[in-house]
């Protein structure tokens, strides 16, 4: 890859960092004016803004005739924002995990990833495929608005970070935090757009010279790239105390990935998008079980403790250990293959069982007495 293109590279990583943080900060005031809760604001608001870098990315790489990129940056980013992103917030400070989340969203995050492995079984995602999943998307934002207004209290409106104006009449102070608020979105947007172009072509160029597949790329340098507007979201929030936006953030994220994202690339494409076989047999199920580990550990005392965002953190270091030994064909693949599926994966799943069984027992002693 020559000056040049890495130039446009780290150019494109940048501005979709920035297009982001400007998406996010212009339509998460708007939201707030709404009195929306913080929770359905991280679901949804903040949701889309931190996964517009994967669908400005996607659509691009589908237009360009390269739609195999996109199912490796939505597989890539959602592995990378449960695993990455939720064990380095937790590991900053414990988690508080909504009641809303155990019972609805992440159930609809499973629902969401199973979807994608049938959908992807053939090896294409067509257009009627992700029309279905647009739909899907549509419905779960109307859901969550819906649900929220017959949540919504007035001390909402307390919680909303919205910076007041020292002098003007009301309607002349909205209208101008309006037009704030709407140039922050449009400033946003063509930065996504002009990154999105930008990353593709320097990523293409990349898989080009280390000879790797646009798949592995999509699953780890651009998934990488595009998720750390979550990174930062999530970190900040859990930072200043938000763990409703911290986890609301990721989990919304997740599903928008795949019911918006894969399913407006699949609409543009002229063929739908294409599946590669090792990612129905591999990385989809990782995405998955990544989902379902969600379910136990948001469940126990409604709390990710510093040691379980520890055990998240140590998986994607995994996870991406494995798709660097993989590709280059390392002679330690074999072992390190063995190790993970016959003692790691096994004792996890076994102490996941055992601590929902346990939460589940204190939940029962605590009403009864």
């Amino acid at each position: 890859m020559d000056l040049i293109t890495a130039i446009f590279f780290v150019a494109g990583l940048v501005l979709l960092v920035v297009g982001a943080d400007l998406l996010v900060r212009g339509a998460s005031r708007l939201a707030t004016l709404l009195g929306i809760p913080p929770l359905v604001v991280g679901l949804t608001v903040v949701a889309f803004g931190t996964c517009a870098p994967e669908l400005a990315v996607s659509l691009q790489a589908s237009l360009d005739g390269r739609g195999d990129m996109a199912p490796g940056n939505v597989v890539g980013s959602n592995i990378l924002n449960v695993l990455l992103i939720l064990g380095f917030s937790a590991t900053i400070a414990p988690l508080v995990v909504s009641t809303q989340l155990v019972r609805t969203d992440v159930p609809v995050m499973i629902g969401a990833s199973l979807l994608v492995l049938l959908l992807g079984f053939d090896g294409t995602i067509s257009r009627l495929n992700g029309l279905l999943l647009v739909v899907g998307a549509i419905s779960y934002a109307v859901f969550l608005i819906r649900n929220s207004r017959k949540q919504t209290t007035p001390d909402h409106a307390v919680q909303a970070p919205v910076a007041s104006v020292s002098s003007g009449p009301p309607l002349r102070q909205s209208l101008r935090n309006g037009l704030q608020n709407g140039g922050l979105i449009l400033g946003g947007i063509v930065l996504l757009v002009l990154g999105s172009h930008w990353l593709v072509s320097g990523a293409t160029a990349l898989a080009r010279m280390l000879g790797l597949s646009e798949l592995v790329i999509g699953l780890t340098v651009i998934a990488a790239g595009t998720g750390l507007p979550e990174v930062a979201t999530s970190v900040i929030a859990s930072w200043r105390g938000q763990p409703d936006i911290a986890v609301g953030n990721v989990v919304g994220s997740n599903i928008l990935n795949i019911l918006l994202v894969l399913g407006l690339t699949s609409i543009v494409g002229p063929d739908g998008i294409p599946v590669a076989a090792t990612a129905v047999r591999f990385d989809i199920p990782i995405m998955l079980a990544a989902a379902v580990a969600c379910l136990p550990i948001f469940f126990t005392d409604g709390i990710i403790s510093r040691w379980e965002g520890a055990l998240f953190l140590a998986y994607y270091i995994a996870y991406t250990a494995y798709l660097v030994l993989n590709s280059a064909q390392h002679a330690a693949l074999p072992v390190f293959s063995m190790i993970m599926l016959t003692l790691v994966i096994p004792l996890t799943g076994v102490s996941l069982v055992v601590m929902t069984w346990q939460a589940m027992q204190r939940r029962r002693e605590q009403e009864l007495g």
